[in-house]
């Protein structure tokens, strides 16, 4: 062991209580930080979960001078063929009025091929009551959200009355209820695409195609490929910049928040360090005297600032991460009105990756040796005859 090391220890060692003192702002402030760390990847996985994976990541419309899409499977099978392309899913889409009893309410009419538009949103997991797949399989049939079944006040098996101007009346049986915990819930409604057009009286054309690719980071590249076929085309990004945009700003606010907290704990070390200069400054005075070089005087100081800061930060990401999981483990009970405030989230999403707390450890461990400099510096400027002769 180099004696610059023996010396750094023996002094954290002789001053438990600034080591304790200093250790434990340094490892409160690192708790913080990973807590908040988790629960920010957590709500982002979340986030996503909940909106990116159930959009489309790209979505294809008509060129400005049509309304429709014509020749619809030709160009289902082009898209299929690019890269990176999982599923693609044609939808007519429109305005609608749906009536039961006493109760209207307008609403989203899309008309799907319920397979392929499960590929897209996972529509078939949302489902409370009924079966989405029934679209399929029976005439003049509708799926609709939770939100909007309660307001229409309709149950499975009764048959709602769909209508529009210049669109033919219909009446439609409610085969399923879905649940996502967005405002879709209260204003969109599925049938399937054959329904959807004897609705809308238009003929074998669609509204769009939604796409769904293996790497929702690529949408724009891949959107800019399809347009090469003439058709219209955005990623998600594009279609729904608030929810890159909210992520930005929460992301930026924790880091600077977090950042600043770290920062402050440092100073604990700079404190501690400067009275451990004052206090030891008969003993710098005497190893300078033993011959002790100034690069070493420096190196103690700095030694000791990286051993409290590595301890504080082990010891924060630990309790850290002890705590994260244990409020991730906790489940709201149902009709929380937590629960329905945030999309049907019934626990606190936690998520803790190794590269985060690796990087907590180290960028901790840095910045103490950085804010070690400056007492390490005065240590090191002592001069040997002044400090053996201070009381």
């Amino acid at each position: 062991m180099r004696y610059e090391l023996f010396i750094a220890l023996r002094q954290i060692r002789a001053r438990k209580f600034q080591t304790l003192l200093s250790v434990g702002a340094i490892a409160l402030a690192v708790m913080v930080l990973t807590i908040s760390q988790a629960f920010m990847v957590g709500f982002t996985d979340e986030l996503y979960d909940t909106t990116v994976d159930k959009l489309p990541h790209v979505s294809v419309s008509p060129t400005e001078d049509e309304e429709y899409i014509y020749l619809y499977r030709t160009l289902m099978e082009e898209i299929n063929s690019i890269e990176g392309v999982t599923a693609v899913s044609p939808f007519l889409t429109g305005k609608a009025s749906l009536n039961f009893k006493d109760n209207s309410r307008n609403v989203e009419l899309r008309g799907v091929i319920p397979s392929r538009e499960n590929e897209i949103s996972e529509i078939e997991s949302d489902m409370v009551e009924g079966d989405f797949r029934e679209l399929e399989f029976s005439r003049n049939t509708v799926v609709l959200g939770s939100k909007l079944a309660e307001r229409l006040e309709v149950k499975l098996g009764d048959f709602v009355d769909v209508s529009f101007p210049d669109a033919n009346p219909l009446s439609l049986r409610v085969v399923g209820i879905f649940h996502t915990g967005s405002p879709l819930d209260e204003s969109l409604a599925y049938c399937s695409l054959e329904t959807a057009r004897n609705f809308y009286d238009v003929s074998d054309v669609v509204s769009g195609i939604s796409v769904q690719i293996e790497d929702f980071n690529k949408d724009r590249e891949l959107a800019a490929e399809i347009e090469q076929t003439g058709y219209e085309a955005k990623g998600w990004t594009e279609t729904n910049p608030e929810i890159l945009r909210t992520l930005a700003i929460e992301g930026t606010s924790n880091s600077i928040t977090l950042g600043l907290i770290v920062i402050i704990a440092s100073f604990g070390v700079v404190s501690t360090l400067n009275l451990s200069v004052i206090g030891a400054t008969r003993q710098i005075g005497m190893l300078r005297a033993m011959g002790a070089s100034v690069s070493s005087i420096r190196m103690i100081f700095l030694l000791q600032s990286g051993i409290l800061g590595f301890l504080g930060a082990f010891f924060g990401t630990l309790i850290g991460i002890v705590i994260s999981l244990w409020i991730g483990e906790y489940e709201y009970p149902e009709g929380v009105e937590f629960a329905e405030q945030f999309g049907g989230i019934s626990s606190i999403p936690v998520v803790i990756r190794p590269e985060d707390i690796i990087l907590i450890i180290i960028a901790v461990f840095l910045l103490n040796l950085i804010a070690g400099i400056y007492p390490a510096q005065q240590a090191a400027k002592l001069d040997p005859v002044k400090a053996i002769s201070s009381r």
